[in-house]
């Protein structure tokens, strides 16, 4: 019973981390598509 739990836990841990790691991912490339949203905002007015 205990070997279920910890294999539980860990199945559990691992999936929280595989969440997270998508969360920053998805951060990032919004991060990056706002800069390149500004830099073509500022390359626009600037003709």
């Amino acid at each position: 019973m205990t070997d279920f739990l910890k294999r539980l836990s860990l199945i559990g841990a691992l999936a929280v981390m595989i969440g997270g790691l998508a969360a920053c991912d998805n951060t990032i490339r919004g991060i990056g598509a706002d800069i390149n949203d500004s830099a073509e905002a500022v390359e626009d007015s600037t003709e």
